[in-house]
């Protein structure tokens, strides 16, 4: 094997695993009992997916065409940044519009910080 089939292979081992990722939390989304499991499988593990196959795309043409995509390099930072910040703040009005817990939830730890009688 020569160095262009290793970078092929590294970038393509990358692609994969996103995508199996981004299969992992598409299950999640439709098993998950309530919003806040749905939305944290939404959020923290399509970040995931989105990241590894945008690293490998952007792997793949800096090694085969010596190409630094700024394109890629700014969809990785906007992603990184912003999908977890919408899943939080699509949470918390989720919680404050009183949507229900799952019934197997154990404790609320939001309750008493949010409900606090001065």
């Amino acid at each position: 094997m020569n160095g262009n089939e290793i970078s092929e292979f590294i970038t393509v081992f990358l692609m994969l695993i996103g995508s199996i990722i981004s299969v992992i939390s598409a299950v999640g989304i439709i098993r998950f009992p309530d919003v806040y499991t749905r939305s944290h499988a939404a959020t923290k593990s399509s970040t995931l997916a989105v990241l590894l196959t945008l690293v490998g795309a952007f792997l793949y043409f800096f090694f085969t065409e010596s190409l630094v995509s700024v394109r890629l390099i700014l969809g990785i930072v906007f992603v990184f940044l912003t999908s977890p910040v919408a899943g939080h703040l699509i949470i918390r009005a989720a919680y404050r519009s009183n949507v229900k817990l799952a019934d197997s939830t154990v404790e609320d730890e939001l309750k008493d910080a949010l409900h606090q009688e001065d």
